[in-house]
């Protein structure tokens, strides 16, 4: 974050050039009234009054437009800013969702958000001004030292309200924010699963977790709102105080005749100018706490996500595929334990086992989805962890097993959301031998499939995701379950499919429990309990398990 905000350096610094004029500039209403006060009405001048009248419009006009120019440079840097987070941030949250990595960053973009607004809003205004509380109890030290002591106790109860009520309210409003987020996570899980919580009878439960969340945000939010309360309004107290005590003061120098009634008005005016920022602060110190926090998960999420680096371009793998002692867990939990095996390039592997015996999970690693804590998946010897994904992703086929489509059309969607090249769309469709589906659609390949891929049933968003899989000229193609929502045509596609990518040397892994899908398959590997248990020809290995059966 430190070295993305550095590329905003000149907004800040032409922002702090503006903060010091306008500073400068807000001496003209009391050395305006000061003037009036012990030179106009002591001479009865109307000539001064007007020199002196059309001066401070001239002034206060020059403060008037640099303050719209120092809120449009902040604005400009919050949408520089904005623009420059958007893309790591989204590399960030795709690459640590696809990790099983922690939900805490899944709002990194509302952050970034925050990050705008407050950039563009009135707190860094305040923060810019705040500095120039010294150059206003100057000025009134310059005046008379009673005046300016006086100042300077009221500037020094200011800060204490300030720093109390940072104490007191950061962690109630830190908590308050997560508790929120948590409570907005849950409510977004339900809408995915809508139809089940809907079909199930689930909505009064949702609901009273959901309470029970919200109701955890809103406690915290509400100590956070009655800390915040009580010092606001201390606050206003203390700086209403301070300006009567000034004007006692004043008045009591203007009785002894050490001032003059103007330096008084002047004085008490400085110091009400002197403490706005830091009321201003106090009053809005939450949108400061969410700004700061905000910073805080997005430079944790912009570390945890390593920097792209230029790296060396190999040429185009022709399939060869070795997992060498493949070790991967979860916390405790071991899922993959030591798994090895070797496929030449074109041959097809059938990848068998029980429930949770970690075949998805090593789906996710052959692709380069998930990094192994051990050990190496590689294609054509290169580590396909450690393969930039934007270079390796043509090379790469991958069907999940739950497929999720994009908003879009068809045609977009096969064509991995890239400008479409119409050829490869139809030949990937050909390929998968979803082409006559496709053409049966409303408006074929433009048809507009909605999120998530609402306007498909199941098994044709399976299709179209298989040729979403097949889209350039892959040369690694791993299908976890592509059978799961097919009906006979479908699977009989799929069935032509596996073979015309066998045909075309395409090396192929396919996750499947039935044996139809096997059939074409060179070798396979049986997981259980996330280590090989069998491993060579399809027909050896079927033999077998087929024994041990029998026995």
């Amino acid at each position: 974050m430190r070295a993305l905000v550095a590329r905003l350096r000149p907004f800040f610094f032409y922002a702090g050039l503006f903060s010091l004029v306008i500073n400068v500039l807000l001496l003209v209403p009391p050395l305006y009234m000061l003037q009036v006060f012990d030179r106009v009405l002591a001479s009865r001048s109307a000539e001064t009054l007007a020199v002196l009248s059309v001066a401070a419009v001239v002034a206060l006009l020059i403060m008037a437009i640099l303050d719209v120019l120092r809120a449009r440079l902040l604005a400009a840097a919050g949408a520089v800013l904005d623009r420059m987070l958007g893309p790591s941030v989204i590399d960030g949250l795709l690459a640590q969702t696809a990790k099983l990595s922690s939900a805490a960053h899944l709002n990194g973009l509302r952050d970034v958000n925050t990050l705008r607004s407050f950039l563009g809003g009135t707190g860094l205004m305040t923060l810019f001004d705040a500095p120039w509380l010294p150059f206003f109890l100057l000025v009134i030290f310059l005046f008379h030292p009673i005046l300016g002591a006086v100042a300077a106790a009221g500037a020094l109860l200011m800060m204490l309200l300030a720093l109390a009520n940072e104490r007191l309210t950061r962690g109630p409003l830190e908590r308050a924010q997560s508790e929120g987020r948590r409570a907005a996570r849950f409510i977004d899980a339900n809408v995915r699963n809508a139809e089940v919580v809907s079909a199930l009878g689930m909505l009064p439960a949702v609901t009273r977790r959901w309470a029970r969340l919200n109701d955890a945000a809103l406690a915290e939010q509400g100590r956070a709102a009655r800390a915040g309360g009580f010092f606001a309004g201390a606050t206003k107290f203390a700086r209403q105080l301070i300006q009567i005590a000034m004007l006692a003061a004043g008045a009591y120098l203007v009785v002894a005749q050490d001032v003059s009634a103007g330096v008084m008005i002047a004085a008490t005016i400085l110091l009400g100018r002197a403490l706005a920022p830091v009321e201003t602060l106090v009053a809005g110190w939450r949108s400061l706490v969410d700004a700061r926090s905000a910073w805080r998960r997005l430079d944790q999420l912009l570390k945890d996500t390593p920097a792209s680096e230029r790296h060396t371009e190999l040429p185009a793998p022709k399939g060869k595929l070795e997992v060498e002692k493949l070790v991967f867990g979860l916390k405790d939990k071991a899922i993959l334990r030591g798994v090895s095996f070797k496929l030449k390039s074109g041959e097809a592997l059938a990848l068998v086992g029980p429930s949770a015996s970690g075949k998805s999970t090593l789906a996710r690693l052959l692709v380069g989805v998930w990094k192994p804590l051990a050990g190496a998946v590689r294609l054509d010897g290169a580590d396909v962890s450690a393969w930039p994904r934007a270079a390796l992703g043509p090379h790469i086929g991958y069907l999940p097993q739950d497929v999720e489509l994009f908003g879009g059309t068809v045609a977009e969607n096969i064509a991995r959301l890239g400008e479409p090249d119409s050829a490869e769309v139809v030949r990937a469709a050909q390929r998968a031998h979803v082409h006559d589906l496709i053409l049966r659609l409303s408006k074929g390949y433009d048809t507009e499939i909605g999120e998530g891929g609402q306007a498909v049933s199941p098994g044709q968003r399976q299709r179209i995701a298989l040729a979403r899989a097949l889209y350039g000229n892959p040369r690694l193609v791993v299908l976890d379950e592509p059978n799961s929502d097919l009906d006979s045509e479908g699977e009989e596609a799929l069935l032509r499919t596996l073979q015309g990518l066998k045909n075309d040397g395409v090396t192929i892994v396919i996750i499947a429990h039935r044996p139809s899908l096997l059939r074409g398959a060179d070798k396979m590997l049986v997981l259980r309990e996330g280590m090989v248990d069998r491993f060579g020809a399809r027909t050896e290995v079927m033999e077998r398990i087929t024994a041990r059966h029998a026995a």
